[in-house]
């Protein structure tokens, strides 16, 4: 039987086979209860919505026995509940917990459930084999796009479509607003009327001017600091990138055969 202990090292581990299958299996849920919400934004006959509102209800079922599993493995609660990562867990299954209250706005929350997505990036990186630095930086560049993208997305979603639903009747016409006013273009062709929508619409050209381009500044010096490197490897310790002006390896002073 799995001691505490046991539990809370495979809920965090990504390099084991049990630690990669839970990590797995939590990051397709997650894409998989996303995917149905994008789908129940479009015209559905009445079956498939209902099996899909079941489904995204087992789903949320399981995330919510994972945030209470979670809960149960830390030595320390009180700082468990108010960690990012925790917090996150805690507003996707929100709805679950408050499920008898009937406030339509808690389904807003429902979009948090892809941020969770950030606890498993190491475990994504991994799958994708991506090992250098330049590649790390890249992927982490898109993932926190489409995370951005997302989230806006639906959140103006299901803040405007009951009120504007001309502009906003798809996730698609959310997507594109999102994209137009994060990259600062404004066409202006689709533009949120309620409160609500407009400080969301604020809150992403902020995201946009700052974020992102502090993301791609900090690809650019990575592609500047390779751009300074040269393949040698090192007879003590077997690193093999240096600095072309290098004599001795930075990593355990050896030194280096060009140097």
């Amino acid at each position: 039987m799995l001691t505490r202990k046991q539990i809370a090292f495979y809920l965090e581990d990504v390099e084991t086979p049990a630690g990669r299958a839970v990590s797995l299996i939590i990051t397709g849920l997650i894409l998989l209860s996303s995917a149905i919400f994008v789908a129940e934004t479009y015209p559905l006959s009445e079956p498939v919505r209902i099996e899909l509102e079941a489904l995204d209800i087992a789903i949320l079922i399981i995330f919510a026995f994972e945030y209470l599993v979670r809960f149960w493995c830390a030595d320390e609660k009180l700082k468990f509940v108010f960690k990012f990562f925790s917090l996150i867990d805690l507003l996707a299954i929100l709805p679950f917990f408050l499920g008898i209250v009937n406030i339509s706005f808690l389904r807003i929350f429902r979009w948090f459930r892809i941020l969770r997505l950030l606890r498993f990036f190491e475990f994504k990186i991994s799958i994708f084999r991506i090992s250098s630095e330049d590649g790390v930086i890249f992927a982490r560049i898109l993932f926190t796009l489409f995370t951005i993208i997302f989230v806006y997305s639906g959140l103006i979603y299901q803040v405007e479509h009951p009120v504007n639903a001309e502009k906003f009747n798809t996730f698609l016409d959310a997507v594109y607003f999102s994209v137009v006013t994060m990259t600062t273009v404004g066409f202006g062709d689709v533009t949120p009327i309620s409160e609500t929508g407009r400080f969301l619409t604020v809150l992403m050209i902020l995201n946009g001017i700052a974020l992102i381009p502090w993301q791609l500044g900090d690809l650019i010096k990575q592609f500047v600091k390779t751009a300074n490197q040269v393949e040698t490897v090192c007879n003590g310790c077997g690193l093999s990138v240096h600095d072309k002006d290098a004599r001795f390896c930075k990593n355990c002073g050896t030194k280096l055969a060009n140097g």
